[in-house]
């Protein structure tokens, strides 16, 4: 049976143009440039841009998976040896393969499918699909012997989190927590009807919303007592013995809906809890150990400021198998406690047999706090803290106790993250960005050493480009894919102190540059004070002619948790590279309040003033970038832009009416007082007040767009999905609201049956972006009904939120 799609498209404008209806039957040059590169000739144009290293349990050794344009490959590395070698023999393994599944396959076209590694640090396993069944192979890489299987192996059910001792497991069911053995665990591997194991219950007080298990999202036809087992979210003790989570009482908080019109056979209502800014009903959160020799728990407490969060501190994990531990040792454990205002951060410990948990590091500011992952030395004697309390994010060590022993960084530069600890040899290894003085970019990252004291401060992957690094478990070497928005990535293989060992891969660009792909453009501009510097990239036609004149478009992310500009190389996004080809120059480019990887001054610019504060950079950067470039017409200038981007193209088309003439304005989060709380509160502040008798409240008023809807002049498209359940629609539909009474034309597209980011229904969204964009900046567009080439299909890989 064909499933037949309905978008909803409600139209506020006049009928098309008359110039228009000429264009019906041609294909557009900027169209058929655009078409050329879809998701799926992508697919062909485009392989392997970052390298993925997977490790052995037990060496340093790592294997990888790459693709180019002679096929896709497979390597194991030892870098130790400094050596590289294939995998597999490919040409022996086709034939091998062919002759077992009776389908023809050359070592080009090998679908090795789910490829891992086994315990035993030799023994791979993986999946051939032939035109019959699937078949599942052993492959020993130290003998090269190919082993068919009888069935997959199996990789362990995800509801179990087991202990470090692998004596037992625990997991929810029926809104509550249970545990087995990790022995019986191991027979429902192999048999998940077995009926026979023993399951203890280690709650049995579990209510809808305030239980172990409960779903976030709910549709009215589910049933909460469905005796499935589900994983559940918490820690061991170093040795098994207990176990330790947070659970969120969310009974209280108000629900919110979405209605999936075109469920079959009626549409469908979902409920989920959903607490707005300021909003007094709040989840509580509460702090409970188990003892899993007498089956005891035990709730700690933790309460501090009202409507606090807590985030227990885990031990990093060196593969995805290993247990879920507690950073500390077998009698203490440490916690982040955060007020509900964000301006208070705890980090707290807590030491088995005691009733509450103390604060040992207090941080506190004006704005909000910001924080990263507790670390902590091998033993737990020490821990090392990422704070801003000076206006740039550095590490400082400290006892167990929470004295400060010294301060490890320092700088006018920015610490992301910890990557390493070296206990023994008191070396931290980090990643950071600003501190290059050859760096195009003050957002290029690095990877550093350190010694604890201070001392040593040394650069580990060098070169002006973003580095994205990964490191053994064993903090020996790194693996450094490096690139910009205007190179072809390559990876290499560091030593801990910098030594380049080899180059492993750079990426093939061969088909995507044969196809026309030119790089875009890297910046640099003054923020509208005329002082700060922003960094953008622009986007040409690969067919670019510098003697066009071309509107401009803005793609545009507030943040303030990220900015919507790329420094590392990306493939191409259609909100960007693809728009471009439809005759357009694309920017995008920072603005104060955004990335969070400058200065806390430069991050919390917007702080109290959340719509309008990036506005006034991005126009006086296209006003720059228009005079630097005489084939950007500033009399054209589009903008676009997704959920916080939603928000600030269409804030754009209200504030700046004479400057901004068309938006393409989706999942906009337009009044962020009916955003989630959490974003909102943090953002733009919330304001704690404690009234005669000691009660507290919460106040916020956020500027909302439908506030300024009087305002508009130019063309507006708002598109929304209809079960979006992060920015629900009434967002959009306020805005719409306001419109209407204000007499403006506008249009508007809904997505029915798609979350957030549209999801399957990608690349109709982008046409008729595409068609909106070409209508009102170049004046013609394709109009005919079907749109050309159109596969519908996910494509999103958006650094916006």
């Amino acid at each position: 049976m064909k499933l037949k799609i309905l978008f909803y498209v409600m139209t506020c404008s006049a009928l098309l143009r008359p110039e228009l209806s000429a264009q019906a039957q041609e294909t557009l040059p900027g169209y058929a440039l655009a078409r050329r590169f879809t998701p799926e000739n992508a697919e062909q144009l485009l392989f392997t841009h970052t390298l993925t290293p997977h490790y052995f349990r037990n060496s340093v050794k790592f294997w990888y998976e790459y693709k180019t344009s002679e096929g896709k490959n497979w390597y194991v590395v030892d870098p130790e040896a400094a050596a590289k070698r294939p995998l597999f023999d490919l040409d022996e393994l086709a034939a091998q393969i062919t002759e077992t599944v009776k389908d023809p396959f050359t070592a080009q076209q090998l679908p090795v499918d789910n490829l891992s590694l086994e315990d035993d640090d030799r023994t791979f396993s993986f999946e051939i699909a032939s035109s019959t069944k699937t078949f599942y192979f052993s492959y020993d890489y130290t003998t090269r012997s190919l082993t068919e299987r009888d069935k997959k192996p199996e990789a362990g059910e995800r509801w179990g989190n087991v202990s470090p001792d692998k004596q037992r497991v625990v997991y929810a069911k029926d809104l509550n927590l249970y545990y087995m053995s990790y022995a019986d665990f191991e027979k429902l591997q192999s048999d998940p009807k077995d009926s026979l194991v023993a399951e203890t219950p280690l709650t049995a007080d579990g209510v809808e919303h305030f239980a172990f298990g409960m779903p976030r999202n709910r549709l009215n036809t589910d049933t909460l007592y469905d005796h499935k087992r589900k994983a559940v979210q918490g820690y061991w003790s170093p040795e098994g013995r207990y176990f330790v989570a947070t659970l969120t009482d969310n009974r209280g908080v108000n629900d919110l809906w979405v209605v999936n019109s075109v469920a079959k056979p009626r549409p469908t209502l979902e409920t989920y809890k959903y607490q707005m800014p300021g909003e007094e009903a709040s989840p509580v959160v509460h702090l409970y150990i188990f003892d899993l020799e007498d089956n005891s728990r035990t709730e700690i407490k933790t309460e501090c400021f009202k409507d606090q969060t807590l985030s227990i501190a885990g031990k990093p994990k060196d593969h995805d198998k290993d247990p879920s531990v507690w950073l500390g040792d077998k009698a203490k454990l440490f916690l982040t406690r955060t007020s509900r205002d964000m301006k208070r951060v705890d980090i707290c410990a807590y030491t088995l047999g005691e009733d509450s948990i103390k604060a040992i590091i207090n941080e506190r500011l004006n704005t909000y706090v910001e924080t990263r992952p507790l670390a902590a030395t091998d033993n737990a004697g020490e821990l090392i803290h990422w704070s801003e309390r000076d206006g740039w994010a550095h590490l400082y060590l400290y006892d167990a106790a929470g004295n400060l022993k010294n301060r490890i960084t320092k700088g006018s530069w920015h610490v992301d993250k910890i990557q390493h600890i070296d206990s023994k040899g008191r070396v931290v290894y980090f990643v950071a960005n600003g501190r290059e003085d050859g760096d195009a970019t003050p957002y290029y990252e690095h990877l550093y050493r350190v010694n604890f004291d201070g001392s040593g401060l040394k650069l580990v992957t060098p070169g002006n480009y973003f580095h994205l690094t990964d490191m053994d478990k064993y903090g020996r070497f790194v693996v450094d894919n490096y690139s910009r928005v205007d190179t072809i990535p390559v990876t290499a293989l560091y030593n801990n102190r910098g030594v380049r060992i080899m180059t492993l891969e750079e990426s093939d660009f061969s088909q995507l540059t044969l196809a026309g792909y030119r790089f875009p453009e890297p910046f640099t501009v003054k923020a509208a004070d005329g002082v700060t510097d922003l960094y953008g990239v622009m986007y040409k036609p690969f067919d670019f002619d510098s003697t066009r004149l071309y509107p401009v478009i803005n793609y545009v992310y507030p943040g303030p948790q990220q900015e919507g500009t790329p420094y590392r190389y990306t493939p191409m996004n259609p909100r960007t590279d693809r728009l471009a080809q439809a005759g357009f120059i694309v920017v995008c480019t920072g603005h104060r309040g955004g990335h969070p990887s400058r200065s806390k001054w430069y991050h919390n610019y917007g702080y109290g003033n959340l719509r309008d504060y990036p506005l006034a950079d991005h126009k006086a950067a296209i006003e720059q970038l228009c005079r630097q470039h005489n084939y950007m017409d500033i009399n054209r200038v589009g903008i676009h832009g997704h959920s916080g981007g939603g928000f600030m193209s269409t804030a754009a088309m209200l504030l700046y009416p004479d400057f901004f003439k068309v938006a393409v304005s989706c999942a906009g989060n337009h009044d962020n007082n009916i955003y989630n709380r959490s974003w909102s509160e943090k953002h733009h502040g919330v304001k704690e007040s404690v009234d005669a008798e000691g009660n507290v409240s919460f106040g916020i008023k956020v500027p909302a767009n439908q506030d300024v809807a009087r305002n508009l002049k130019g063309h507006l498209l708002l598109i929304h999905s209809e079960i979006d359940n992060n920015v629900h629609p009434a967002n959009t539909i306020l805005m719409v609201n306001e419109l209407i009474k204000a007499g403006k034309r506008f249009d508007m597209l809904i997505i029915p049956n798609q979350r957030h980011h549209f999801e399957n229904y990608n690349e109709y969204f982008y046409w008729r972006m595409i068609d909106y964009f070409s209508e009102h900046l170049l004046g013609e567009r394709e109009t005919e009904t079907n749109i050309k080439g159109l596969h519908l299909g996910n494509w999103f890989q958006g650094y916006q939120d």
